[in-house]
């Protein structure tokens, strides 16, 4: 059960780290990106996560 919050953890640091990558090297990119973004139709962004999610859960099965 530690093992699992551990994993957890860990995943939650590593998203945080990527997710920084872009602002921190790219800034001006990063907000014109964001300003897009904030354009979108709400049904737009939130197909965009689930793409994303269902992506990021079929990576990680196949790696595992």
């Amino acid at each position: 059960r530690i093992v699992l919050w551990n994993d957890l953890g860990i995943a939650l640091c590593l998203v945080l780290v990527i997710e920084g990558i872009v602002p921190f090297l790219f800034p001006h990119y990063w907000k014109k990106l964001m300003l897009s973004i904030s354009t979108f139709d709400t049904s737009t962004i939130r197909f965009i996560g689930l793409f994303s999610m269902l992506v990021g859960a079929m990576f990680l099965h196949l790696i595992r």
